[in-house]
């Protein structure tokens, strides 16, 4: 490139752009709006991560916590913490019955010491210290519960509740615990009492599901990272998790991660919906610059020049609405901070983020290239003779090879970025293939519109106002592509996100509770196990019983190897895991491969392992795998291979050993109940009275609190994709600004011809409607295809058609043309048809 055509080029865009921003409004919109949403989005999860980073020491409750599942720390491990904290505290968190007469709920009790909390305050009401509220009153301990578990069981301060067989004062409401953000899921309100209250409860005994929990409040110069290391290495395979202030609440921050993520890629078809705004604006100025071109053409400007000129205008148009989006999407966050903070349960500093603005540009700037190098490659084609006939639409709209690949490498650098900062690299490549293929579905359908409505408009003869229409969308080039393109990707993923949704809350909320049990019951002890069955199966109204020794292990190690080096991070190596034991091979099992142990077996030790979850992780018969099981390894070799399925919200291990590697353990057992629901109520009343230390969790509870936190995903959701659409509303409203002068020669034409002014309009209208329900039929079906993809093969569940969303889609889709159609004809109708046809003599 010479400097002499850069400096040429550069002069004559100034020019240009003298004129001003006519034509150009809806393009500096869709831009603003696409980068806005993903720079707002960025900025929010930006104010997360600093609030969840500044504030790790009190959502974690100390500088470092050590936590162990079903057991407490041992001597030489408590000793390990003292030598090192300043301060420690001890946590026992498990869920339990709170009990009023009759009256019982479940709820999350966390158990503490007199150093808790290490960091924040506890938030009483009424006002007082915890350890006043936890010291209780006359003869009963103290504990304070949750406001909605006080409702629930009708309870005030000063009345009674009962926690197993250890009744307890409540002496105030819990209204906030300052570690609160790093308990992760929960099924039941908040109980806190003493640790040393529980003593006779019956609720702590050997096999109990419980965790514990030592914060340490360390040295102002202890380097976690090392303590972290010399911790796991001290303790490795002992069970130990670690968690420290640098992310004190790593769930949300995992979560907050992954959502942000996604609905950045949410963002991104916005931002591709805006690219067709920018496209048709971009084509439709040059098409109006075809004289101009022509003319400098003449005067003897190469390609370059003409390239460069538009290019150089376009970038800077392109710039300005970036910026626009930026300022918007950076100053929306941190203006509405206060608001948006007191509606999250975990601590946001907002503020100017560069990193999500810095993306955001990114973004914008890969859409806009790769959405006007077309238009204006096909510029630069125009020749003197342009001058005396129209040769921009003549020429092939196919541009210079070296332009097909600067798009193909902006498209890849698009999905690139998007696949670095999203972090999520499989589920980016699958929205990019499917944000490519609905464009290419939606211009295919587009255009076979238009064929349809050409091949039509001679059957309407009787029918003006519908010949018309038909005849328009059919002949127009601009009439079909752009409405469907636009509104079409906006309405495909509000049609899949709705579908998802819907059959997510159908197996949820309708079939799922069918196949479910009523109840799981845990922590039974092994001497109550006949009473309970007798109890159970002796009940008329109840249908089926399962029942099985429950302990908790950690997947350490597969084939001597670590177990998150052979697995990454499958959900069966996070954490630690159900296990249990069976002598005889259930009724209900079924075995795909291998063989189970026969009955008496007391060899080595052998598991039984869940088919599917094998084929992930790459196990087979054969493979060896080492669990630790409160604190001591053991290790398996896999025998067999049997069908689990968990989609029932039944009784399901990963893993079965053989009865002799585990019955020595300290261990309770769970059952499922199958009952009928009238008959639920008086079991647990029964059972509760009988046994109290054990815990009941109701299904349909559990499947509330799941439905409830889907609906909030959903609603997420559908707030990036309803930006999308937005974005396609204003491309809708400028395809239909750049069609005025258009549809007011048409209307002059048709006037002339004795046409009145409602059957123009109805023609109008006609227009946008077939546009609208020929856009919403496209979007749902593609939607839907989407959305049964994501049921089948995703989530393994079965798919059925949400009628109400689906005809939600066609509706939306018609109003929105028709909206957009009609505020751009009543100018048109108002013309003089000798004004419009003089001028175009």
């Amino acid at each position: 490139m010479s400097p002499s055509a850069l400096s040429l080029a550069t002069r004559f865009a100034k020019r240009e752009l003298r004129g001003g921003l006519s034509g150009f409004r809806v393009f500096l919109i869709c831009l603003a709006l696409g980068v806005a949403v993903i720079a707002g989005i960025g900025s929010l999860r930006s104010a997360i991560q600093t609030g969840l980073s500044e504030e790790g020491a009190v959502l974690l409750g100390g500088d470092a916590e050590l936590g162990f599942t079903y057991r407490r720390a041992t001597a030489e491990e408590q000793a390990w913490m003292e030598a090192r904290a300043v301060a420690r505290s001890e946590i026992i968190d498990f869920r339990s019955m709170a009990t009023v007469g009759d009256e019982r709920a479940l709820t999350q009790v966390k158990a503490v010491d007199d150093a808790y909390p290490l960091v924040g305050t506890v938030t009483l009401s009424p006002d007082m210290p915890l350890e006043a509220a936890l010291a209780g009153t006359g003869d009963l301990p103290g504990g304070v519960m949750q406001r909605v578990l006080a409702d629930r069981l009708g309870l005030s301060v000063g009345d009674e509740f009962t926690l197993g067989s250890q009744r307890f004062a409540l002496t105030a409401l819990l209204e906030t615990e300052p570690d609160a953000a790093s308990a992760g899921f929960t099924l039941g309100p908040r109980t806190l009492v003493r640790t040393e209250d529980l003593a006779q409860s019956g609720l702590l005994q050997p096999g109990t599901l419980f965790s514990s929990k030592y914060r340490l409040t360390l040295p102002p110069d202890t380097d976690l990272e090392q303590l972290k290391i010399h911790a796991e290495a001290e303790y490795d395979n002992s069970g130990m998790r670690w968690t420290d202030a640098r992310n004190g609440a790593p769930g949300i921050a995992t979560f907050v991660e992954r959502l942000a993520g996604f609905l950045v890629l949410v963002g991104l078809s916005g931002l591709a919906v805006g690219g067709i705004g920018v496209s048709a604006a971009v084509r439709a100025y040059l098409a109006g610059k075809t004289a101009t071109i022509a003319t400098l053409r003449t005067l003897g400007a190469d390609r370059r020049t003409i390239f460069l000129t538009y290019f150089l205008q376009i970038g800077a148009l392109a710039l300005l609405g970036i910026a626009i989006g930026l300022l918007i999407g950076g100053l929306a966050p941190v203006l509405l901070g206060p608001l948006i903070a007191a509606q999250l349960p975990f601590p946001a500093v907002f503020g100017i983020s560069v990193p999500a603005l810095s993306e955001a540009a990114l973004y914008g700037l890969l859409t806009a290239f790769v959405f006007a190098l077309w238009p204006l490659a096909r510029a630069e084609r125009i020749r003197a003779a342009a001058l005396f006939r129209d040769a921009l639409d003549s020429r092939s709209r196919w541009p210079a090879p070296r332009y097909i690949l600067a798009t193909v490498i902006a498209v890849a650098a698009l999905i690139g970025a998007a696949a670095l900062f999203s972090g999520a690299v499989e589920l980016t490549l699958w929205t990019a293939g499917g944000l490519i293929g609905a464009l290419a579905v939606l211009l295919l359908a587009a255009l076979v519109l238009s064929w349809i409505a050409r091949r039509s408009a001679p059957l309407a003869r009787g029918n003006p106002a519908l010949r018309w229409a038909l005849s328009a969308i059919g002949t127009s080039r601009d009439g079909a592509v752009p409405t469907v393109l636009a509104l079409g990707l906006g309405l495909t993923v509000l049609a899949a996100i709705g579908q998802v949704d819907g059959n997510m809350r159908r197996a949820i909320e309708g079939n799922l509770p069918d196949v479910a049990p009523s109840y799981f019951f845990v922590d039974i002890q092994r001497d109550q196990m006949p009473d309970f069955l007798t109890r159970v199966e002796g009940d008329p109204a109840v249908e089926r019983v399962q029942s099985a020794p429950m302990l908790r292990g950690v997947l350490t190690t597969i084939n001597d190897q670590p177990a998150t080096e052979v697995a990454g991070d499958h959900w069966v190596v996070r954490g630690d895991r159900g296990i249990t034991y069976a002598a005889k091979q259930p009724e209900t099992t079924q075995i795909v491969a291998g063989a189970w142990w026969p009955e008496e077996y007391t060899g080595p030790p052998q598991v039984s392992f869940a088919r599917e979850e094998a084929e992930e992780l790459g196990l087979d018969l054969g493979d060896t795998l080492t669990i630790n099981v409160l604190g001591r390894d053991i290790t398996a070799t896999i025998t067999s291979l049997r069908e689990v399925d968990f989609s029932t919200a039944g009784m399901g291990f990963v893993m079965v050993l053989n009865e002799s590697a585990l019955a020595g353990a300290p261990h309770s057992y769970i059952a499922t109940v199958y009952a009928e629901q009238e008959a639920e109520a008086q079991i647990l009343r029964d059972l509760a009275k009988a046994m109290p230390n054990i815990t009941a969790v109701r299904v349909r509870d559990a499947l509330d609190r799941v439905s409830d936190i889907l609906r909030q995903l959903a609603s997420a959701t559908a707030y990036g994709a309803a930006a999308t659409l937005l974005t396609g509303f204003m491309v809708l409203i400028g395809t239909a600004a750049a069609g005025e002068p258009a549809r007011r020669y048409e209307a002059a034409v048709l006037k002339t011809l004795g046409a009145s002014r409602r059957r123009i309009l109805i023609s109008f209208a006609l227009r946008s409607v077939f546009l609208g329900a020929g856009a919403g039929l496209v979007a749902l079906i593609a939607g839907m295809s989407g959305a049964w993809a994501i049921n089948t093969y995703v989530f393994e569940s079965d798919f059925q058609v949400i009628w109400g969303n689906a005809l939600a889609i066609i509706s939306g889709g018609i109003l929105t043309t028709l909206l957009a159609g009609l505020a751009f004809a009543w100018g048109p109708l108002q013309v003089r048809p000798a004004r419009i046809l003089r001028a175009r003599d």
